[in-house]
């Protein structure tokens, strides 16, 4: 989202008038006045919050604002490293959150509102069958062809209500990583070790004691 600053006519005069060395200390005094007064980035749609105002505990690792997902891109609609959610679900996030502060440990955060843009962002890529670049990393073993029959990617999506997240308990090992399009990710999957089972049922724990319900098909789906 482009931020149009008020004082961009005035700037230009001044790059007129005067020498390149007062026209950059004047922009550093606006750069300055920006962050002190809050410089809008990306507001929250229709009544939904940042988890960011009822919780400060659980880390932003927020995928689709970044390159480091199974699209190997930045997804449309995610300008910025947000979570936004319904009032309702950003308080039972913020429960989550405090009872695993209890034990030491704390949520890190992958996905919350997701916009139709982003939806339909997934659409197009998996229409593409020759964009086959990050098949090693998230769906080894599913041809790209059957994601959506499959399940891994809809036309529509339950985040696009801001009631649903996905997310993990950080530094604890799950057996397959996020977005992992594979039975691997099945919440209740034999074939992680041990360990990683036992975490999932930790994270699915917590998370239904808040009142959120588990996508058996995927571990961090709530």
């Amino acid at each position: 989202m482009a931020y149009h600053c008020p004082m961009k006519t005035a700037l230009l005069r001044l790059y007129r008038q005067r020498p390149i060395a007062t026209v950059m200390t004047a922009l550093l005094l606006i750069a300055a006045m920006l962050v002190a007064n809050g410089a809008p980035s990306v507001a929250a749609p229709h009544n939904f919050v940042d988890i960011t105002s009822v919780t400060d505990g659980a880390i932003m690792d927020i995928k689709y604002a970044t390159a480091d997902n199974f699209v190997g891109e930045r997804i449309d609609g995610y300008e910025a490293a947000k979570c936004y959610l319904t009032p309702q679900t950003a308080r039972a996030l913020a429960a989550a959150q405090d009872k695993l502060e209890t034990m030491k440990l704390r949520l890190r955060i992958f996905d919350c509102y997701r916009p139709q843009r982003a939806v339909d962002h997934f659409v197009r890529w998996a229409a593409d069958l020759s964009d086959t670049k990050t098949k090693a990393s998230y769906y080894p073993r599913v041809p790209k062809n059957e994601l959506f029959e499959q399940g891994y990617i809809a036309e529509k999506s339950g985040h696009s209500r801001a009631s649903t997240v996905d997310l993990t308990i950080d530094e604890l090992d799950m057996g397959a990583s996020f977005d992992y399009f594979d039975s691997l990710s099945h919440t209740a999957s034999p074939d992680v070790p041990l360990q990683a089972r036992a975490n999932r049922m930790l994270l699915k724990a917590v998370m239904e004691e808040a009142g959120f319900k588990n996508y058996e098909a995927e571990w961090w789906h709530f």
